[in-house]
């Protein structure tokens, strides 16, 4: 085979694939169930299990990003409560914002709220 036909042949599995992609992405962006391929051969249904009691899911809470809390504390300090502002970030051990623990986070929105 000549090198141009090479070529010709990999630009033109490189353009199925995009379309596989595409198809794949159109088909995640719907609701609409995917399409199976049909099988040959029967597949066999695995015995019945037990099923397991579902634990109720918690609400997962966004996470809160020290941007949040920094603009939260800033808006308080800016209305003449920096020495509160202080004392709630030297509650959680820290001299600065950004030395407070992520996990702290909702606790001193909290106590920000209080303010």
């Amino acid at each position: 085979m000549s090198r141009i036909k090479l070529l010709l042949d990999v630009v033109n599995n490189m353009r199925a694939l995009a379309d596989s992609i595409q198809a794949v992405c159109d088909a995640m962006a719907s609701d609409e169930p995917a399409e199976t391929p049909v099988q040959e051969e029967p597949i066999a249904e695995p015995a019945e299990q037990p099923k397991k009691a579902e634990k109720p899911k918690a609400e997962k809470q966004p996470e809160i990003t020290l941007e949040q809390v920094r603009g939260v504390l800033a808006d308080k300090s800016r209305s003449g409560k920096t020495a509160e502002v202080r004392a709630i970030i030297q509650k959680y051990g820290a001299d600065r914002l950004s030395e407070i623990d992520p996990k702290d986070y909702p606790a001193v929105l909290k106590d920000a709220e209080v303010l």
